[in-house]
């Protein structure tokens, strides 16, 4: 099936995942995969070759992980790139404020440029990097997709919870592995309980793998 206003290839099983996750706002998730497959190829946030895939191996996979994330949520989005979750989050989730965190200048004008046209106002555009952000941004939860190494990655985005909260990272089949690696790591910087999830097993033909990591400095240290 040809979506008609995105001219991306979506298979009747993606169009069902994205109406059961997207809803009434399928719409404006059909616009930002327009904006992936055209602006965000020609200015490089998307290589070519993912045009064919970006419902299947990029939108929905993202935007499946709204469902382990608490109503009213403040999100900070680390490393957010061509809003891979955080714009995934905020078109299926009008209820969470989420922060888009980036450094490099060409993708914080893009992402800025999606979010007008869109009429996100659920969303705000950092350019920082992410632990210059710490202080400045104190999140519910703290989402990364592609970002880093869990090892490098829990120091990037525990800080930015503020002693209370959690991660939500989107991982491939080495997350448990990850988790071994970044263990210690992630004890002292406050985690609590870390695991790995699948989401989207009735959903998606290929499910979301996170790794999930439980801050809570202050009953840590009681």
């Amino acid at each position: 099936m040809l979506n008609p206003i995105t001219m991306v290839d979506i298979t009747a099983a993606e169009l069902h995942a994205a109406e059961k996750i997207f809803g009434d706002r399928l719409e404006l998730a059909k616009r930002y995969v327009e904006h992936l497959a055209t602006s965000g190829t020609e200015r490089g946030l998307i290589g070519p070759r993912e045009v064919p895939r970006l419902w299947s191996r990029h939108v929905l996979n993202c935007a499946v992980i709204e469902s382990v994330i608490a109503h009213g949520s403040h999100v900070a989005d680390v490393g957010s790139g061509a809003g891979l979750p955080g714009l995934c989050l905020a078109i299926a989730r009008p209820d969470l404020e989420l922060t888009l965190i980036e450094p490099l200048e060409r993708r914080v004008i893009w992402l800025q440029e999606v979010v007008d046209d869109l009429g996100l106002d659920n969303v705000t555009v950092m350019r920082t990097r992410a632990e210059l952000a710490v202080g400045n941004v104190e999140a519910d939860v703290v989402t990364a997709r592609a970002v880093s190494a869990l090892t490098n990655l829990a120091g990037l985005t525990i800080p930015l919870l503020g002693g209370h909260g959690e991660v939500v990272a989107i991982k491939g089949r080495s997350a448990g592995e990850e988790i071994d690696k970044a263990a210690k790591t992630i004890r002292k910087l406050g985690g609590e309980d870390t695991s790995v999830l699948t989401v989207g097993d009735n959903l998606l033909e290929e499910p979301t793998t996170v790794v999930r990591i439980v801050v809570n400095k202050s009953q840590k240290k009681s």
